[in-house]
């Protein structure tokens, strides 16, 4: 069975209230899994939840994180219980005020060569939908097919799913080296070496291997992806777009959502096409790429930022939001990166604002010394962490 809706109401009084545009005092009335009423004022109605001034903002939404596979390999070699890894996942993010997650799982593997590319996506999406339908997951799962087009089975892995299986996005990752994220071969070659512990010469062996792939395969993936992701009826983001170029050809395949520009050109391009560009919170946090390329802050000020992505680091979404917040003097346009343009995105209208007849899916936190911490999360109503 699936989580149940939350039948029994509930008051979250004395809030500074994140509404779409402003913050206010007040609360909200929570029936059946909505925001049936929201009102101003400070007072704490007998039966209500004190929030003791905390601000309460919509739940958070995540399109793009890498968490899930660092719970499935916690250490090199090591292939955790996924029952367990799922389960650390979703509490993570529980705890870290998110209430709607898109899993990033990639899809397209290589056989050739010594590569640590392998296909798992479609037993791991099998083992969540389970774990929902049972009722063991504490917040809203929806899946982001990461499809690799520099790959040897991306058309077959693609094929595995459907329209049933709450794909909300498919991402066109192309990873051959010397363009997109690693322009710079020597930025890859230390991320390779890094993550993987491979020698020079593994990592030269590597660069070809993708190089002749990319060459053999990569047209007809990418045009399978596209294909499969209207199929699902599925959003599709593009990733690491570099120049206009790259971003016409997006526009071209239907893309809403650009993933990481890598420059300040491609994020304005997609403005000019009306693609929502998303960054890294760790970018902004951190105040630059771990790759080199385009710093978050500079896309904010330049008025071309969207959407906060947590990335690898789960803590970082709403840390980012409040910095922003902070920074900019508006609270109010710090967490729409976080709640209400990641879900106008991906088209899930029913959540992402504090508004009558939304989704009671809330966050309340706290500001310690300017850094968030995250004191009640409710998923339709439901207390969740």
């Amino acid at each position: 069975m699936r989580p149940e809706i939350n039948q029994i109401p509930v008051i979250l009084a004395n809030a500074q209230l994140v509404l779409a545009n402003e913050v206010v005092r007040g609360g909200v009335l929570i029936k059946e899994g909505k925001i049936a009423e929201v009102f101003t004022g400070s007072a704490v109605p007998t039966g209500a939840i004190d929030s003791e001034g905390d601000f309460l903002s919509p739940g958070l939404v995540e399109l793009h994180t890498d968490n899930l596979e660092r719970h499935m390999s916690p250490r090199p070699g090591v292939d955790w219980p996924h029952a367990a890894a799922i389960m650390a996942h979703d509490a993570e993010f529980a705890g870290a005020g998110v209430t709607t997650v898109f899993d990033a799982m990639r899809v397209g593997s290589l056989t050739s060569g010594q590569s640590k590319y392998k296909k798992y996506a479609r037993q791991m999406a099998d083992e969540i939908l389970a774990l929902r339908e049972g009722g063991s997951l504490r917040i809203s799962h929806y899946f982001h097919l990461r499809a690799e087009i520099c790959s040897e089975t991306l058309i077959e892995e693609m094929a595995e799913f459907g329209p049933d299986d709450r794909i909300g996005i498919v991402s066109l990752m192309d990873h051959t080296p010397g363009q997109r994220q690693f322009a710079d071969l020597g930025q890859m070659r230390k991320y390779m070496q890094g993550k993987y512990s491979m020698s020079d010469a593994e990592v030269e062996d590597h660069f070809e291997l993708l190089r002749l792939v990319k060459a053999r395969h990569g047209t007809a993936n990418e045009a399978a992806a596209v294909a499969d992701a209207h199929i699902y009826g599925s959003v599709i983001a593009s990733h690491d777009d570099t120049t206009a170029d790259h971003v016409r050809q997006s526009a071209e395949h239907g893309v809403r959502v650009a993933e990481f520009p890598t420059t300040v050109e491609a994020a304005k391009a997609c403005h000019d096409h009306g693609i929502a560009v998303m960054m890294g919170a760790p970018n902004l946090l951190r105040g630059g790429s771990h790759s080199g390329n385009v710093a978050a802050s500079d896309l904010v000020d330049a008025g071309f930022l969207d959407i906060m992505s947590s990335d690898y680091a789960p803590s970082s979404l709403l840390m980012s939001a409040v910095r922003l917040g902070n920074e900019s003097g508006n609270m109010a346009a710090g967490i729409r990166t976080v709640t209400k343009a990641p879900s106008k995105a991906t088209g899930l209208d029913d959540r992402g604002e504090i508004a009558e007849g939304m989704r009671a899916d809330l966050t309340r936190f706290a500001l310690v010394d300017a850094f968030p911490r995250a004191r009640g999360v409710w998923v339709q109503g439901n207390r969740v962490a």
